[in-house]
């Protein structure tokens, strides 16, 4: 049983309590949990990931939470953002709330097959 209860955001833009933060950090031994890499608090530079990321349903609490250095760490953030990018306009595609965008936004215009823009109206090959 923990002799310290959990810590557990308020919301999702607290910031962790460095007693917190030095917890995780003895926790995991001081090993990154992207790299498996050993972390020097004295050289490396190093953050808290979400290991379940907030953007993809997790939750802001200390069991949710692994040391990671700083570079590994905005790498996995890239990849989650445009993971939760890619979700969101499906969603709004699906729910009528975002148009389909096109380079041909006007009806005047038409793509072939070939990649040639002509005009509708004229049949003049614009591209």
């Amino acid at each position: 049983m923990r002799s310290v209860p959990e810590w557990i955001a308020k919301h999702d833009d607290q910031k962790v309590p460095d007693r917190v933060r030095q917890r995780v950090f003895d926790r995991e031994g001081g090993i990154c949990h992207l790299t498996g890499e050993k972390i020097d608090p004295v050289r490396d530079e190093w953050d808290l990931d979400h290991k379940v990321a907030l953007i993809l349903g997790g939750e802001h609490r200390e069991t949710n939470l692994f040391p990671a250095k700083k570079e590994p760490h905005r790498r996995k953030t890239a990849v989650e953002m445009k993971v939760k990018s890619k979700i969101a306009r499906t969603r709004k595609k699906h729910l009528g709330i975002a148009k389909p965008k096109s380079s041909l936004s006007h009806p005047r215009f038409k793509r072939c097959m070939d990649g040639t823009v002509v005009d509708r109206r004229t049949g003049e090959i614009i591209r």
